[in-house]
């Protein structure tokens, strides 16, 4: 068996193709592109780990971070995020979360 195969893995099963190496679906990498775009991070696009957080000891975004990222969704995915919304915690916990809500009520 390759080095680069854990001995876990079972022999023939690969990484999906869909997914990137960071293990990011295609709406993960869409999504962390516009963050890293929007908010003119040092990171790159692969860097954003679909399940860290992207506030505090993840990404380290703050609340201004916030306000400018859902005004570019907005833009980009003609919905908007309200601020007052109670879910928004849950809704911005991680990557992956962001894009599932993306997906769920894109318009465009």
């Amino acid at each position: 068996m390759p080095d680069s195969i854990p001995d876990s893995m079972p022999d023939g099963i690969v990484e999906p193709a869909s997914e990137s190496a960071a293990g990011q679906d295609a709406t993960e990498r869409e999504v962390a592109r516009l963050i890293v775009d929007t908010l003119h991070l040092e990171d790159t696009a692969e860097d954003i780990r679909p399940e860290a957080p992207l506030f505090n000891e993840g990404l380290g975004l703050d609340s201004i971070d916030a306000l400018e990222l859902s005004l570019a969704i907005s833009r980009t995915y003609g919905f908007e995020l309200k601020s007052d919304d109670d879910r928004n915690a849950r809704i911005f916990a991680s990557l992956r979360s962001l894009s599932r809500h993306i997906e769920a009520n894109r318009k465009k």
